[in-house]
């Protein structure tokens, strides 16, 4: 018996039981990808001038989502056809969401009011335009979106922004009645890094909205879903990811919304790094050893496609897992010291090592 994958189980389930119900779960607000005391760190940091984190601000304020210039683009009805094509909104709706969540970080870590109005300009123009997301990749587009959206407004919401309560509630309505549905369910027909950036976006969806049902929802699928996106059928035991053999960018893009699932849990007290013996280690030094050039093990052939294209996921599972866990992550470390500081993405949140650097382990 896996003791450890047992001890996850209770702790995702005994909370909400003790409490009378899953309606009783208490949410730590901030509490998505950032704590207020990790918001707190960075302002520190940048403030100070220490490196890397002065660096990686450079890097962020010069990209393009962070001016102030940037004017949001909502569609009523958003179509994204498979590859992105046709594309109706759906750009903008993936460029939007990146927007605003740079711009919250901006609000907090310089304390600029007009960076706080340009994160709520951006919410409220797609929260009061946004009535369907349709097409053949519509759940995918869902789930790489709404966590953007949702970590943008956990910040403003709970750092005196002036974000209003009547905005806060109709941008829980375009969660609730346009998000919500395409993400319930899941997609197990899929490639896992459908499931793996719904897993991601629900558990921010349930936090933002303190609906238990949603978080518990979203953890259990993590743990025991049958698609493709849940922790063992995404990541076997070797290390080997169930899109491996396809190409190195979905590869990577169902670990970093795996792992940003794990840090939205572990905010909330729930320790999903862990499952299945710290699998989501395996699965990203598993990863970064075949992308730095190095040979791995692999059931069928692995794809060298978008071979040693790193996407900028992996300070954040180095910060918990070697930092935080003191667990060898030697492949992870090279391909941090490779690409840091990290970047911007159209599907992650992006800035790891503006937001998640804490030095290098020592061993």
């Amino acid at each position: 018996m896996n003791f450890r994958l047992v001890y996850f189980e209770l702790a995702v389930l005994l909370p909400p039981l003790l409490c009378g119900g899953l309606s009783a779960r208490e949410f730590v607000h901030p509490g998505l990808l950032h704590s207020k005391e990790d918001l707190a760190f960075v302002k520190e940091k940048v403030s100070s001038g220490a490196e890397p984190w002065k660096t990686a601000w450079t890097k962020m304020q010069a990209d393009k989502q962070s001016a102030l210039t940037w004017i949001p683009r909502p569609v009523e009805k958003v179509v994204r056809g498979p590859i992105n094509n046709p594309d109706i909104g759906s750009s903008a709706l993936s460029l939007d969401s990146g927007a605003a969540y740079c711009h919250a970080l901006e609000w907090v870590i310089t304390g600029e009011k007009a960076h706080a109005q340009k994160a709520i300009e951006i919410l409220n123009a797609w929260s009061y335009t946004l009535a369907a997301i349709e097409g053949h990749d519509q759940k995918l587009l869902a789930g790489i979106t709404a966590h953007r959206f949702c970590n943008a407004a956990e910040i403003l919401r709970y750092t005196h922004a002036g974000w209003q309560e009547k905005d806060i509630e109709q941008f829980k309505t375009m969660l609730l009645s346009v998000y919500y549905p395409l993400l319930k369910d899941f997609f197990p027909e899929a490639n896992g890094n459908w499931d793996a950036s719904m897993i991601n976006s629900m558990l921010c969806i349930g936090v933002f909205c303190d609906d238990s049902e949603k978080f518990e929802r979203a953890s259990d699928y993590f743990l025991h879903g049958k698609g493709n996106g849940s922790i063992a059928r995404y990541i076997f035991p070797s290390g080997q990811c169930q899109e491996s053999t396809r190409d190195q960018a979905h590869t990577q893009l169902g670990l970093g919304m795996l792992a940003a699932a794990c840090e939205v849990a572990a905010k909330q007290g729930i320790d999903l790094y862990g499952a299945e013996d710290n699998r989501l280690a395996l699965g990203f030094e598993y990863t970064a050893k075949y992308n730095l050039g190095e040979e791995v093990p692999c059931k069928g052939k692995i794809s060298d496609i978008r071979r040693g294209d790193f996407r900028p996921i992996y300070e954040q599972v180095y910060r918990h897992y070697a930092n935080e866990k003191s667990l060898e992550m030697p492949y992870t470390k090279k391909v941090l010291e490779k690409i840091r500081p990290e970047g911007a993405s159209r599907d992650h949140t992006g800035w790891g090592t503006l937001l998640f650097y804490r030095g290098d382990a020592v061993k």
